[in-house]
């Protein structure tokens, strides 16, 4: 009789830690007929999600350049830090999309030819199926992107490009783009067929100081009512460009959050900061 009641108790106690766990699914997909090809993308769903039928706010979390969507599974651990900050209670219940920008061509952007729109596929295919498959909440006030390196700079101008779609930006060690045109066109010299105008319209469209600078009052409005939060580490080779993308939004008063900590372009510094993303980005999921 005792070992029974010590057999149920573990089982009590392991049924407990379970339903504090969330789920990672690694690897699903969507057919995208803007890439004409099947998507993939790994998801995070918080603890309880198939116990209920209540519906999370998201955190689309974009991967750096030479991963793909299983980066911040395997080595950002997001599925041991989202779950621990939901159960210390720093951030609540969220589901976290993870989508492949590392098949047939590397990036978050529309290509400058316009044969592969990667950007047109997020906004047009990726969000409206994540919407229709999982319970997200679809109000603006409750979804938030950020990213690393590659991600953090696919972080920055989609909420620049559509910053009437998110909440809350924050971008990691962020490739911001910052060169000039003259330092971009070398950068296009081997795109056979692409005009010159055609490469100067791509290069407004990233480039940080330009967006802004050119946004009317209500594009700007909305740009100042993201929360943002920007952090690199002080040995980070891409410190430059997050440096001025600081001094950009205070010359023009947007509100931001700008950290500048120990650390270089590596996971090491990523997994620190991800907690407080998740911290942060829960705070703009919150009435106030």
């Amino acid at each position: 009789m005792k070992h029974l009641l010590i057999l149920a108790g573990l089982l009590i106690i392991s049924q407990m830690i379970t339903a504090q766990n969330g789920n990672v699914f690694e690897t699903r997909t969507v057919k995208s007929e803007i890439l004409k090809a099947e998507r993939k993308y790994s998801i995070y769903l918080p603890p309880c999600y198939d116990e209920t039928d209540r519906s999370y706010p998201v955190l689309y979390l974009l991967h750096g350049s030479g991963d793909d969507h299983t980066g911040w599974v395997q080595f950002g651990q997001v599925q041991h830090i989202a779950d621990k900050a939901i159960a210390s209670g720093s951030a609540g219940p969220m589901i976290i999309v993870m989508p492949d920008a590392n098949t047939g061509k590397r990036g978050y952007f529309n290509d400058v030819k316009g044969d592969f729109n990667y950007e047109d596929f997020f906004f047009k295919e990726l969000i409206p199926h994540i919407e229709k498959t999982y319970r997200v909440r679809s109000e603006r006030r409750y979804r938030a992107v950020a990213g690393l390196s590659m991600g953090g700079g696919g972080t920055i101008f989609y909420s620049l490009h559509r910053p009437d779609m998110f909440a809350a930006a924050a971008p990691l060690s962020a490739s911001t783009g910052s060169w000039s045109l003259e330092q971009y066109k070398e950068r296009m010299n081997n795109r056979d067929g692409v005009s010159e105008s055609a490469i100067e319209q791509h290069y407004k469209r990233h480039s940080i100081e330009g967006i802004i600078n050119n946004a009317s009052e209500e594009e700007l409005k909305q740009i100042k009512s993201i929360r943002w939060y920007i952090s690199c580490g002080d040995d980070d080779f891409l410190y430059e460009g997050n440096a001025r993308m600081h001094i950009t939004f205070k010359k023009n008063e947007i509100p931001h959050e700008y950290r500048v900590k120990d650390g270089a372009h590596t996971w090491t510094y990523w997994r620190m900061e991800l907690p407080l993303v998740l911290e942060f980005v829960a705070k703009s999921f919150m009435q106030h």
